[in-house]
């Protein structure tokens, strides 16, 4: 039997009464619900299984890029077809995965053992920790940002552990202590390769090596742990809801489950798993610095209903927090007679204003700020 049509309007009613018990989907799955309850009910169209779309791995013999770092500090052929690799990926996916990065397999596995622990201690434990006042240096909170959003939208099947920086400059002791040293020791590997990526973009972009990171482009960092308890009802909602990322760069880390997906073509392709990978995705605001030239692409994360959570951290990379205010627009050394400008000149402050109304719900901020 097909579910019943879900009152949104009452839904969200319940979903914040939900929220204040600062539980998160994990007190829900250790309550063992067997059906979700309305408010993680999202509208046929957008779900997993709607007839509209097709998921396959690779369909048509199309897979997501995978780019090798083996030998970025070598003047060769090495970094030549690294930074078309990095062109050819940013311009045509927006999304692609990195091997030989250099960041320690332990690092990486200790960081995703860390959220789990986070997520899988006791729940009391975890409840000093609730909070939706983003203005904190760490949060943990369920279902996303659901009372920034302009209009009732559906809950996400998703706990997140988020903490957050100005320009790097990182108050570790604010971290919990269960995973203090782990997220320690990611955030100097995720920086590290950062500034690699950083320099293969702009080269890919014709710029001198370091014009990203000169201008502070990706100087501001925040982390989340996510945590996607195993569903009893996934073809009813979803981990992660169709969006773009506002940042520009986003860097993710994610266990051996299947769930990431990336809009390509009109087809939602799979990310899967690559051992000792990083998946990669271009931000928002890196395409319109760009003037199109890179591309952010849209992506979703699928409620699985195998019988252990999937979890992954991603890292945003963002403008230099004293800089936000400040007019920008398309990059000048892009921009010609023949490639004039396709963005007005902005903030990010003015563009996160406006993702927080329609990127948070579906929809995609670019178009507002277009000439």
């Amino acid at each position: 039997m097909a579910p019943a049509l879900v009152d949104y309007t009452t839904a969200e009613k319940e979903l914040y009464e939900f929220d204040d018990l600062k539980i998160g989907i994990k007190g829900l799955v250790d309550a063992g619900v067997t059906h979700i309850p309305k408010f993680f009910i999202h509208p046929p169209e957008c779900r997993a299984n709607n007839s509209s779309t097709r998921q396959n791995n690779g369909y048509d013999g199309v897979e997501i890029p995978v780019i090798d770092l083996e030998g970025f500090n070598e003047n060769d052929d090495r970094r030549v077809k690294m930074v078309s690799a990095i062109r050819y990926a940013c311009a045509t996916w927006g999304f692609f995965q990195i091997v030989n990065h250099g960041v320690p397999l332990a690092i990486m596995e200790d960081m995703m053992e860390s959220i789990r622990r986070f997520h899988e201690q006791p729940q009391e434990a975890k409840m000093e920790w609730y909070s939706r006042d983003f203005s904190r240096k760490v949060n943990y909170y369920s279902s996303g940002d659901i009372k920034g959003r302009a209009k009732p939208v559906q809950a996400e099947w998703r706990d997140t552990l988020s903490c957050r920086a100005a320009d790097d400059q990182w108050d570790f002791d604010a971290l919990p202590e269960l995973c203090r040293r782990e997220m320690k020791e990611h955030m100097k590997n995720m920086i590290d390769l950062q500034e690699k990526l950083s320099e293969l973009m702009s080269e890919a972009l014709g710029l001198s090596k370091d014009h990203l990171s000169s201008n502070g482009y990706l100087k501001s960092i925040r982390l989340s742990g996510h945590y996607y308890p195993a569903c009893p009802e996934p073809d009813l909602t979803l981990g992660t809801i169709k969006h773009s990322d506002p940042s520009l760069l986003t860097l993710v880390l994610q266990d051996k489950s299947n769930g990431l997906q990336v809009l390509h073509n009109d087809q939602w392709v799979d990310v899967p798993a690559v051992d000792g990978a990083f998946v990669a995705n271009i931000g928002d605001f890196m395409q319109l610095l760009s003037n199109d030239k890179f591309k952010s692409v849209e992506h979703r994360v699928l409620a699985t209903s195998l019988g252990k959570p999937r979890i992954s951290a991603a890292t945003f990379f963002l403008p230099c927090a004293k800089d936000i205010h400040k007019p920008c627009g398309p990059i000048k050394e892009l921009l010609s007679d023949n490639s004039p400008p396709i963005y007005r000149i902005t903030s990010y402050a003015e563009f996160m204003s406006h993702y927080r109304v329609v990127g948070q719900i579906g929809g995609r901020a670019l178009p507002h700020f277009k000439l």
